[in-house]
């Protein structure tokens, strides 16, 4: 036998699959042949890094889970052995201990080392089980080489009033700048040229190990690693966002003019419901002075409906203000009763179903038709584009206000283009979500 496979399963946001990549990382350097989210799974081991956000990615884990179950119970394709981790087995590991006795072990969020002595335990009598591989910066990348994630901090101090998150993952807690300049710099040794800079709550980086904020420091320090040539925002919080960014961003060329800052809502009312500490006021001004000191920024917002408390008439001033706004990308949700936040605890869920369904779909429509306005005007642009992949006939590529798998794509008829190269693509065709263009 030479290496032992083990099938990674990572289910949820771009936050749990950099901590899926630290695992393979962790689990190569002692000699296992990791394969991540594969097509036909056929390992004799697989861990699953499960979500438990909202109840819609709290149930995709949870199939999944008994999926793999179901397929080891019946001995199918070699399955001897299923672990689940990350944030579902977090915040319910001792519920689901006694659930779903096909498991063999629960391991919480932050567990690695935990799997991994597990894993090495179990391959004892394989000749290599304990070689060790180089520990590529603790992370295995499983993005095409042109772009990675890089997660620069844990946790959330906010504790909004629906949100999970600070009971799952504990307070903030910054990563040393200087460990993520390694790591960015290692990451552009691996031939990567755009980094996705993630956290849950990029506006509070560096205030728990500096007092302050460190997050313009860290960007423009990043900024001047030569080889990046994108460096892309997720993820801001509006409440004491840090200014000094929006100088960063726009005097750095290779910092994408794209900030991503959920809002959530926009009436006081809700807002002060959703314990956002901020006035629609001030969320409003916050908007207007990005937009000022970042011309041509594209802002991305995340939505919520359906709230406890939200009225009717909160609900139109919603959508008559994303009407307003104009926000470039916009995705909305429905409020989900999650168990042991503030909302669960304090407030009643009297928004019905059907009518959380409804404003969803009245919110996104309007949103549509915004997209659908917005796109037109890129006819006859040109963009600087990188190419992600080639589907059939058609070069897919991102512009830099669009991140990847979650905003708009341009396709491009060509010969021949390089996957991770950058070229200049005038627009020719705009879609609601999608563009159209050839080479200059």
């Amino acid at each position: 036998m030479t290496f032992r496979d083990v099938d990674i399963i990572s289910l949820g946001c771009s936050k749990n699959l950099c901590d899926s990549e630290v695992l393979m990382g962790k689990l190569e350097a002692a000699g296992w042949m990791c394969h991540h989210d594969p097509e036909q799974p056929s390992s004799p081991v697989m861990v699953i890094n499960t979500c438990g956000f909202i109840g819609d990615a709290k149930e995709e884990s949870i199939n999944m889970i008994l999926e793999q179950a179901l397929r080891k119970k019946a001995k199918r394709n070699r399955l001897e052995k299923l672990y689940v981790m990350g944030c579902l087995s977090q915040r319910y590991l001792e519920e689901l201990k006694g659930e779903i006795p096909e498991v063999d072990g629960w391991f919480g969020k932050f567990d690695f080392e935990g799997i991994a002595a597990l894993l090495d335990r179990y391959a004892v009598g394989s000749e290599t089980a304990n070689a060790v591989r180089p520990l590529h910066c603790g992370r295995k990348l499983t993005t095409p080489k042109h772009y990675a994630y890089l997660k620069i901090s844990e946790g959330c101090n906010r504790m909004c009033s629906y949100c999970a998150i600070p009971l799952i993952t504990g307070r903030h807690q910054s990563r040393p700048m200087e460990e993520l300049l390694d790591e960015a710099r290692w990451l552009r040794d691996q031939g990567v040229k755009e980094i996705n800079v993630i956290a849950q709550d990029l506006s509070s980086y560096g205030l728990d190990i500096a007092h302050r904020h460190l997050l313009p420091e860290l960007i423009d320090r990043m900024a001047e690693i030569e080889g990046i040539e994108w460096i892309r925002l997720h993820y801001a919080y509006p409440t004491d966002f840090p200014d000094e960014l929006l100088d960063v961003m726009a005097r750095r060329k290779n910092v994408c003019k794209y900030l991503d800052i959920a809002l959530q809502h926009y009436t006081d009312h809700m807002l002060g419901l959703m314990r956002r500490h901020i006035t629609q006021a001030e969320q409003d001004a916050l908007i207007a002075r990005i937009r000022e000191r970042v011309p041509g920024i594209c802002i991305r917002t995340t939505l919520m409906v359906g709230h406890p408390g939200e009225t009717e008439e909160d609900f139109a001033a919603l959508k008559e203000w994303t009407r307003k706004m104009q926000f470039d990308r916009m995705g909305a949700f429905a409020y989900s009763d999650e168990e042991g936040t503030y909302a669960n605890l304090h407030y009643q869920d009297d928004v019905p179903e059907e009518t959380k369904q409804r404003r969803l779909s009245e919110l996104m429509a309007i949103q549509q038709e915004i997209s659908a306005e917005l796109m037109a005007k890129k006819v006859g642009q040109t963009m600087r584009v990188i190419i992600d992949r080639k589907e059939d006939d058609y070069y897919i590529g991102r512009t830099e206000y669009d991140s990847p798998e979650v905003d708009c794509e341009v396709l491009i008829e060509a010969e021949t283009l390089e996957v991770g190269g950058f070229y200049n693509v005038t627009i020719t065709k705009a879609e609601e979500f999608d563009l159209q263009g050839k080479i200059c």
